[in-house]
């Protein structure tokens, strides 16, 4: 089971990858730490950076941020980071070893669904264990989302 988190640990959200709610129903949430060089992280703490077509996978006992897109410092020099580089994500190996399960026997996939960074000032990556919704279960999570949404407001007219 995923740490729980201290509520208020997010600080600064850099990233948010919104449709993945949307795309995938999520088993477990996970605080990873990423591992970046320097103009990445200043890159990220001025607001840059995109998730949105990324994914995680477990490869050789590690797990890899594949596909984000930091772009390259404006400020930087000869030493500026590539933009779409595979990322290292730093977890316990009881967990990483779950993942790789998952992924590998039920078909799971790794979503992130934010990079951050917390109140130390350290970038972490919020990792969700997701199953992929068909169509139709889009379709019902959208029905129920709107039924609760209409309910509330019923019982806020009525009460």
């Amino acid at each position: 089971m995923a740490r729980p988190r201290p509520s208020g640990d997010k600080v600064k959200t850099v990233a948010e990858n919104r449709r993945a709610r949307y795309e995938y129903a999520f088993e477990d949430i996970y605080d990873a730490g990423i591992v970046l060089v320097g103009t990445e992280v200043k890159a990220l703490r001025f607001g840059e950076g995109s998730i949105a077509e990324s994914y995680a996978e477990v490869k050789d006992g590690e797990v890899w941020l594949v596909n984000a897109n930091i772009p390259e410092f404006s400020h930087g020099n000869r030493h500026n980071h590539e933009p779409k580089r595979p990322r290292k994500l730093l977890l316990t190996q009881r967990e990483i070893a779950k993942l790789h399960g998952a992924v590998a026997r039920q078909g799971m996939t790794l979503v992130p669904l934010s990079v951050y960074f917390n109140t130390r000032g350290k970038a972490k990556v919020e990792l969700a264990l997701a199953k992929g919704r068909k169509l139709h279960d889009k379709r019902a999570h959208e029905k129920e989302k709107d039924w609760k949404r209409e309910q509330g407001r019923l019982l806020r007219e009525r009460g």
